[in-house]
C-alpha cells in the first residue's frame, strides 16, 4: 500500500514519461509535490523502488522505469528513455495479469470452475504487520487450487522474506484455515494477537520458531502462548 505521495509521484512520472519518454528531474518532482527538498523526492523514489512499483535503470542518467501503478489507475506505464533514442516514437508496453488462466493439466471441466475467496489485506513476508481482516474484497481462484472442503481464503504478499520458497513480493497466497501444522510447515502465524506473518513454522520443546526464507533475515524464537497459527499455504497466483 503506497501512501499519498508515494502515489502522487508514481502517477506523476508516469504521466511525464507517456507524454515525452523522458523523466521529470528530482527538482521537478520536488515542485510537483510541493516539497521544500530533493531529500523528500530520494526517499520516495526508494520507497517506490522497494515496493517494486519503479525501477532505476543502470547507467543512464534520470531513467526509471514505471512497472505497476495502483489498481485505481489504468494509465499505461513506461520505461524512462529519450525519444530521440527510439528515432523520435515512444511506444508503451503495458503487461496485464490474467488469473483466468488455467493451471496446467487440470481438467477442462475444473478449468472453468472458479471459487470466490475472501481477500484480507497484505500479510508480511517479512517484519511483521497488523493483522487486516477486510470482508468486502473477494478473489476468484481455480477451483482446482483449494484443498477438499475445509475453509480458505487470501492474501497479498508485502516483502521478500520468503523468496527462496517461491513467495515473491505481490503474489496472491491461497491459504487453508487452521489453528495447527506440522514442522516446516509455511503457516500464516498471528504473533502477540495482533501481528500476522508468513513463514515456515518449527517447534522444538516450549519455542516456535519462525524461520524466513531469506538468507537477509532471521528466525524470530517465541513462547508458546505468544503464536496462534491461522492457516497454512497450500497455493498462490501471480501476475505478470
Amino acid at each position: 500500500m503506497l501512501t499519498k505521495k508515494q502515489q502522487e509521484l508514481l502517477i506523476f512520472i508516469n504521466e511525464r514519461l507517456t507524454q515525452s519518454g523522458v523523466s521529470p528531474s528530482f527538482e521537478e518532482m520536488k515542485e510537483a509535490l510541493n516539497l521544500r527538498s530533493k531529500s523528500g523526492i530520494h526517499r520516495l523514489i526508494s520507497g517506490l523502488e522497494e515496493r517494486g512499483f519503479i525501477r532505476r535503470l543502470a547507467h543512464r542518467a534520470r531513467a526509471l522505469e514505471v512497472l505497476k501503478l495502483p489498481d485505481a489507475f489504468a494509465a499505461p506505464t513506461a520505461t524512462v528513455e529519450k525519444a530521440a533514442d527510439r528515432g523520435g516514437k515512444f511506444s508503451p508496453t503495458v503487461i496485464r495479469g490474467d488469473f483466468k488462466t488455467a493451471l496446467p493439466g487440470t481438467p477442462p471441466d475444473v478449468e472453468a470452475e472458479a471459487v470466490q475467496l475472501p481477500l484480507y489485506g497484505r500479510i508480511a513476508a517479512g517484519t511483521p504487520i497488523a493483522a487486516l481482516r477486510d470482508t468486502s474484497n473477494t478473489i476468484g481462484i481455480p477451483a482446482a487450487m483449494l484443498t477438499g472442503r475445509a475453509e480458505h481464503y487470501a492474501l497479498e504478499v508485502a516483502g521478500d522474506s520468503m523468496i527462496d520458497a517461491g513467495v515473491l513480493d505481490g503474489d496472491t497466497v491461497i491459504i487453508q484455515r487452521c489453528d495447527t501444522a506440522d514442522n516446516g510447515t509455511i503457516v500464516v502465524a498471528l504473533v502477540d494477537e495482533e501481528e500476522v506473518t508468513l513463514k515456515r513454522i518449527r517447534r522444538k520443546g516450549a519455542s516456535i520458531a519462525l524461520e524466513p526464507a531469506n538468507k537477509a533475515y532471521e528466525t524470530r524464537i517465541f513462547g508458546p502462548d505468544r503464536v496462534k497459527v491461522q492457516g497454512r499455504l497450500v497455493g498462490l497466483l501471480r501476475r505478470y
